[in-house]
């Protein structure tokens, strides 16, 4: 699959364009890309290699470049603390800079037969906020509404009045942001710590993975996405819930600033899929559901996963 260096970033982020810096990544540092299969377009282009148990990881500009060298720092740092997470290649110089999009490379995680549960999540979350950062590595604060502004400008395919309501409801959400008071010390934290970025490897050992936002902040913003997915969508009952909340040892839902973070987490899971509306007519539909119900905040959310 030759490279081809007159695509454009107007083409948009999509399956054909990733696959081209796929092979060209591949082909810089010394890996045979042929047969690679594509794992997940979203905020970023997964592949798995069939040469090598290797994924190719493709961010979606140039402007993603320090949020994957975070990323590789963090990958790091983890496995010297021998903490159950993804791994980069060691033995490559990374992120590469391919045709304006960051690459990083890491070694294949070969899941079991189960998923994670929502009890291991939570104890994975509290072991990663009782960790203490080592002298030379510089965290970035979490990055709360991160490019949103990007994703809003970018957006192909959403209608004028989707994108003056989502710009208006940005302005809302930073003014109730600024007015949070926490009642628990910065540290280490993930950034995006939903259960599907948990993996359990073919040895039954379960593997934390994408340090795209991880940060040093409040872990609230940890617990989250979790609380929000359970109050908001019903996504896990009521037994999963609480293996989550006694594992990790605290409900967020109990916090006065539990409703601000709610609206961040709806903002976010709302944008994050609106960038691939052209992609997919699922997406598509999936997101008409998501604007639809954010305009109305009493709404039933009837969300699926994505």
């Amino acid at each position: 699959m030759p490279f081809d260096a007159a695509c454009t970033q107007e083409e948009g982020f999509t399956s054909a364009r990733t696959a081209r810096v796929m092979a060209e990544a591949c082909r810089l540092a010394g890996l045979d890309a042929e047969g690679a299969t594509l794992i997940r377009l979203g905020e970023n282009a997964l592949y798995r290699l069939a040469s090598v148990p290797v994924v190719v990881r493709i961010a979606r500009s140039s402007e993603y470049m320090a949020s994957a060298r975070n990323e590789v720092a963090v990958s790091r740092w983890l496995e010297a603390e021998q903490f159950p997470a993804a791994r980069v290649l060691g033995d490559l110089e990374q992120p590469q800079m391919v045709d304006g999009h960051p690459v990083t490379f890491w070694h294949l995680i070969r899941e079991g037969d189960r998923k994670a549960t929502y009890a291991e999540l939570g104890g994975v979350l509290r072991d990663l906020h009782s960790l203490l950062l080592p002298s030379g590595l510089e965290l970035p604060p979490y990055n709360i509404f991160g490019r949103t502004p990007l994703r809003l400008a970018r957006a192909h395919g959403i209608a004028a009045a989707d994108r003056e309501f989502l710009q208006h409801r940005f302005g809302e959400l930073r003014t109730k942001v600024a007015e949070l008071y926490f009642d628990s010390p910065k540290g280490p934290m993930h950034g995006d710590a939903h259960v599907q970025n948990l993996m359990v490897d073919d040895r039954g050992q379960v593997r934390l993975i994408d340090f795209e936002k991880f940060g040093f902040d409040h872990p609230e913003w940890d617990l989250m996405v979790t609380s929000v997915e359970h109050h908001s969508l019903g996504w896990q009952t009521a037994e999963e819930y609480a293996g989550f909340v006694s594992a990790y040892g605290r409900d967020l839902r109990d916090w006065p600033g539990f409703p601000t973070l709610r609206a961040v987490q709806e903002f976010h899971m709302t944008t994050w899929l609106m960038q691939n509306i052209n992609e997919d007519r699922h997406v598509a539909d999936e997101y008409a559901r998501r604007i639809a119900s954010l305009r109305d905040d009493k709404a039933r959310r009837d969300w699926r996963p994505w």
